[in-house]
């Protein structure tokens, strides 16, 4: 197996601050193709309870994936980045990202394992404002494909 099995269990320190604005909310919206105008117009985000835009569900899986990074760039890991294949992605939101937030991420591995001669790696990544919120839980598991 390519990947380290000893770093099942590992959490690694919580990720640089990543500050949620509009603009970033706005691009992911449309890249998404979300019509929804919570996520563009604060005043409308406002009226339905919300400090201000709110980002679609899925754009948690931006910071996630920084957060991600730092187990897939650690060298004793052993994963091979040209061997990866995304394999699944979920979310638990405890609220939504909103413009304005401060939030970090702490990386834990949860499971290590082998399943015909590919090693699958899950992770999860506790999202939180600077403050300590909990905004949202980014489960991943990734293939890393084994030799040919």
């Amino acid at each position: 197996m390519p990947v380290n099995a000893d770093f099942q269990g590992r959490v690694y320190p919580p990720t640089e601050t990543y500050r949620v604005s509009a603009a970033k909310i706005r691009e992911f919206a449309e890249a998404v193709g979300s019509a929804d105008p919570v996520h563009v117009d604060a005043e409308v985000a406002r009226a339905r309870g919300y400090a201000d835009v709110i980002a679609p569900p899925t754009f948690a899986v931006l910071i996630a994936q920084q957060c991600d990074g730092q187990l897939i760039r650690d060298p004793e890991a052993g994963i091979d980045f040209s061997r990866v294949v995304h394999g699944e992605q979920r979310f638990v939101h405890h609220r939504p990202l909103t413009a304005g937030d401060a939030v970090v991420g702490t990386l834990h591995v949860d499971t290590v394992r082998e399943a015909g001669g590919h090693a699958m790696v899950t992770t999860r990544t506790e999202l939180a404002t600077e403050a300590g919120e909990a905004v949202c839980t980014a489960t991943s598991t990734i293939v890393i494909r084994g030799a040919e």
